[in-house]
């Protein structure tokens, strides 16, 4: 007794445990008047007892009383002698000790089982693997592991149990398959495992539903795909496609490729590239099969091309720095458009502006950025669990993404509210279901999702948000949490007959100009420390050096340095390129701002802050919070 919603069910056959998996409550946060928030279990039963539901959820994790006539709470339930006083109850009032958990985990990350990831949750558990005489298809490793696995997260676990069948470790069983919510799974009269794929799609006719058998190749392995590239997704007739495929055989074997070029066109070759001519206009899905001399094979991911019409080029010109903006000062921006083979629709531009959360250094992406048709917020959103409960045109257990688009096109800062949404979680927005929390998805990340989504409706194109030619003032004061400006432009085509209209966007990140300890990851001889969630970089002995990755210096006058503490009797040199690269700007003390040279070639340099102590004694050595590029 005390399950909520168990399922997918397994007994192990040699031991007679029972497993099964929990699927838990919604709740994304513990609650102090209520209890615990929401938890999938794993469970195992080696005799009947009570699991704790609805009086403790995961590791007996015990919820407080309520009373729903006035609305008061009371005390937390003592997983020892649990308490059912419900005037509903016709057994016992005291309940018997509380089993937990035999595995538990939230939406968030969890520090008990990390294997587990976080996001959307539906815990599937058994069978327990042996092999047996006659039918023994994978290796006797697996002999006694209990096979776990996510509905709505795709993976599929092993866990090792001690003799007694207490937990002692999990990995990951058939990591390198993808799954299309495996919903459930049995081991076969061959003793194989076979598990049904429900598909991405709630309620629906799904075209990747279906039944898998998982077979065990033992001595030669099929080759592994890695990705398939095409140089040129889209073009005017005739149309070239030049293809390439990655892929690797783990044996060593020659490779044959089998190319679908879509509606029944196929070629083989020996070379992983592939040249082919479309002389009629259309929509083509191309994907290629890699083959070994022993006919194992693999199959790439498909892309889809457009012979007949070529996605339009947009390009952002900018007037001034290309890493940074300053406060108060206007950023210059023109929005350029070529479309080939067509006039380009003014109407049809798109220009948007938005402040996000900020990009460490070593790993910003400032500047251009090119996203083409599918765009870095949808290829985000592919590689999270988003499509388990959405599809981009039609509805789900969820709303479709371009119904979304339309209801919050007029709503302000419409991108945010979305963002808060998918990270926090939504309920009777759209229905009774509610959405799962990503509490640890990147809200830069989410918000790029957001962005995409926004784009999905008619209406988003149907007239710029900004001119295509203007500026954009960043505020006085900076905001820490919002300090890259994402300057975006898309531009769709009107498409050409029997094909859909195409888009491309460019993307501009400028930071701020003030660059924050934490966000800095490349030092030498500097340490860290943190104080409240703040980071500060602790001065070096004798030297040490910080490099900013990348970053153009078109009218940039000085480097200023926030510090705490007072002995900051340290020389400062700015370099180019490397920490003995060419000078550009000195100082005496990083108490005081270093003027540099000016650098007008508009690229992006590596710039080493080289720090050099003036004496050996040091005593109280100041903290770099933050350094702040002035502008000209």
């Amino acid at each position: 007794m005390g399950n909520r919603n168990p399922y997918r069910i397994s007994v192990d056959q040699k031991t007679g445990f029972l497993y099964w998996g929990e699927v838990g409550p919604d709740a994304s946060n513990d609650d102090a008047l209520r209890g615990p928030r929401g938890y999938d279990e794993v469970n195992q039963a080696r005799k009947a007892g009570f699991f704790g539901w609805p009086l403790f959820i995961g590791n007996n994790y015990p919820y407080k009383a309520y009373d729903y006539t006035d609305g008061k709470n009371g005390e937390a339930f003592d997983p020892k002698a649990g308490l059912n006083n419900s005037p509903n109850n016709t057994g016992l009032s005291t309940l018997p000790p509380a089993q937990p958990a035999f595995i538990w985990y939230p939406y968030g990350e969890s520090k008990e089982f990390p294997q587990v990831g976080a996001g959307g949750r539906t815990a599937m558990a058994g069978p327990v693997y042996y092999s047996r005489p006659g039918a023994s298809p994978y290796p006797s490793y697996y002999d006694g592991k209990l096979i776990i696995y996510e509905w709505i997260r795709g993976w599929v676990k092993a866990v090792t149990m001690s003799p007694e069948g207490d937990y002692l470790s999990m990995e990951p069983m058939l990591g390198e398959i993808s799954l299309a919510a495996p919903i459930d799974m049995e081991l076969g009269p061959d003793n194989k495992l076979y598990i049904l794929e429900y598909g991405k799609g709630w309620f629906s006719k799904n075209p990747d539903a279906g039944i898998t058998r998982i077979d065990y190749m033992a001595g030669n392995r099929p080759p592994i795909v890695k990705n398939l590239e095409i140089e040129k997704t889209s073009g005017l007739l005739p149309y070239k496609l030049v293809a390439k495929v990655d892929a690797t055989d783990p044996d060593g074997d020659a490779l044959t490729y089998v190319w679908n070029l879509g509606k029944g066109i196929k070629k083989t070759t020996s070379s992983p590239e592939l040249q082919h001519t479309f002389a009629k206009a259309g929509e083509y899905a191309i994907s290629v099969q890699v083959i070994d001399k022993d006919k194992a094979s693999s199959k790439s991911n498909t892309v889809t091309v457009y012979a007949g019409n070529e996605e339009p080029k947009v390009d952002i010109a900018l007037t001034g720095n290309k890493s940074f903006y300053f406060p108060g000062k206007p950023i210059n921006y023109q929005v350029l458009v070529t479309d080939k083979g067509a006039a380009v629709n003014k109407s049809r531009i798109y220009v948007s502006n938005t402040y996000t959360e900020g990009l460490d250094m070593a790993g910003a992406k400032l500047g251009h950025q090119q996203a083409t048709q599918s765009l870095l917020g949808k290829a985000i959103m592919l590689k999270a669990d988003c499509s388990t409960c959405h599809k981009i045109s039609t509805k789900s257990i969820g709303p479709a993404f371009t119904a979304v688009s339309s209801k919050y096109q007029t709503k302000a800062k419409a991108a945010d509210y979305i963002t808060s949404k998918v990270i926090n979680g939504s309920k009777g927005v759209w229905g009774e279901v509610p959405m799962p929390a990503h509490p640890t998805m990147k809200a830069s990340d989410v918000k790029e999702i957001a962005e995409w989504i926004l784009t999905l409706s008619a209406k988003s194109t149907t007239g710029p948000s900004l001119p295509a030619t203007g500026k954009i003032v960043p505020p006085a004061e900076t905001n820490k949490d919002k300090s890259v400006l994402n300057l975006k432009a898309t531009y769709s085509d009107l498409g050409a007959a029997g094909l859909k209209p195409l888009a491309n966007t460019k993307v501009i990140n400028l930071r701020s100009n003030i660059i924050y300890a934490n966000d800095i990851k490349d030092i030498s001889d500097f340490g860290r420390k943190d104080a409240d969630g703040v980071q500060s970089l602790i001065f070096p002995e004798k030297t040490g050096w910080v490099k900013l990755k990348g970053i153009d210096l078109t009218n940039v006058a000085a480097f200023n340095f926030g510090l705490a503490n007072a002995d900051a009797d340290y020389s400062v040199e700015i370099r180019l390129g490397g920490k003995d690269g060419e000078v550009i700007g000195k100082q005496g003390s990083a108490s005081t701002g270093v003027s540099i040279s000016p650098v007008t070639d508009g690229k992006f340099h590596d710039v080493y802050i080289v720090v050099k102590a003036a004496r050996e004694d040091v005593k109280d050595r100041p903290l770099l919070k933050s350094i702040t590029v002035k502008p000209i």
